[in-house]
């Protein structure tokens, strides 16, 4: 197959930054995606509908003319947040879903969630207004291997909350583990999973062998090869739980290549082909369309796109860098590379 025509693809969660950055993050994304799950892990986060609404104002500003983009809000999930909140959640036209962050797990995450239990009457809200609840699922104690922060997630964490909650609609996001997709294929419909570009792409190899490759670091990070192929399992078998969610985090360049590189890759330039690199080279490229356009749609209860992209199988060199804030630089996913898939 060397032409695949799809329904727009969405992303289930980006992240775009705030100020400055919207001008490099907001384009890229809109020239992908119809729409965008918008992370709330600003400074300062956002975590009130009315603040939601004011970033979704800030990021329509940049949608190039003549693109179509509906940029989807998210709260972030703190340990002050207040049920009645939920309840403005579902009201909104705009906002979808809360984030939980479990304190410092990730880029902006100081004011995440310091013990869920703290927060149950707000999930227990969640379940009964069928708000989704988005969940970067790692563990954070010190004293937990960076590689088995998400496993001890599921067994610590997510399968009380679920015992709990039963029926409280959960997406987790960025899954990096053959547990994780093991873990989301034993629950209800309520619970589904996002991947990343790179988790399908690459593994821990990839970032280590050779030296420290700064621009393959994310949070969860890069797993095993047998886990890499668990995800590519799961995201090309057509099962609905699993869609798109690139993660797509941008850095500058600066941030990346340093003694504490900060975690985080950018794939909005080319997320659909890196995708359909990804099926293609496992041979389901006709499974792309479901994972990328469908699933996620049908999961948060919104309406399929009508429009369409096309993708040709033609060889693409991705750029060494691109243009970032005031004169910097950000380095994208697989940078200087060639893939074989094309948006026309």
């Amino acid at each position: 197959m060397n032409t695949i025509t799809l329904i727009q693809p969405d992303d289930w969660h980006a992240h775009l930054r705030d100020g400055l950055a919207l001008q490099r993050t907001v384009p890229d994304l809109a020239k992908q995606f119809s729409r965008a799950i918008c992370m709330p892990n600003l400074v300062p986060p956002v975590k009130t509908v009315e603040e939601a609404e004011a970033y979704r104002e800030r990021v329509m500003a940049h949608v190039p003319e003549g693109i179509a983009f509906d940029p989807r809000m998210v709260l972030y999930f703190t340990d002050q947040t207040s049920p009645e909140e939920v309840k403005k959640i579902k009201e909104s036209a705009h906002v979808n879903a809360i984030k939980l962050y479990p304190a410092g797990a990730t880029t902006n995450s100081d004011n995440g969630v310091s013990d869920i239990r703290k927060v149950y009457a707000v999930i227990e809200q969640l379940e009964e207004q069928q708000v989704p609840l988005l969940l970067h699922g790692e563990v954070t104690h010190h004293h937990v291997d960076i590689f088995d922060r998400e496993k001890r997630f599921l067994d610590e964490v997510l399968s009380p909350l679920l015992q709990q909650f039963p029926n409280l609609k959960l997406v987790l996001e960025h899954i990096t583990t053959s547990e994780a997709a093991q873990f989301v294929l034993e629950q209800g419909r309520n619970v589904a999973a996002t991947i990343t570009p790179q988790h399908l792409l690459f593994n821990r190899n990839d970032m280590l062998v050779g030296g420290v490759k700064p621009h393959f670091y994310c949070l969860p990070i890069l797993k095993r090869q047998t886990h890499q192929q668990t995800l590519l399992e799961v995201a090309t078998s057509g099962n609905p739980k699993f869609f798109l969610g690139t993660d797509s985090a941008p850095h500058s360049k600066n941030a990346k290549e340093n003694a504490c590189g900060c975690a985080g890759c950018y794939s909005a330039p080319t997320a659909i082909e890196l995708y359909a690199q990804a099926f293609d080279q496992v041979g389901r490229i006709d499974r792309l369309e479901g994972f990328a356009s469908l699933f996620g749609a049908d999961f948060y209860g919104l309406p399929r796109n009508t429009n369409t992209i096309t993708l040709v199988k033609e060889e693409q060199t991705i750029p060494t860098s691109l243009d970032y804030l005031d004169g910097e630089q950000i380095i994208p996913l697989y940078a200087g590379k060639t893939i074989q898939w094309r948006k026309v």
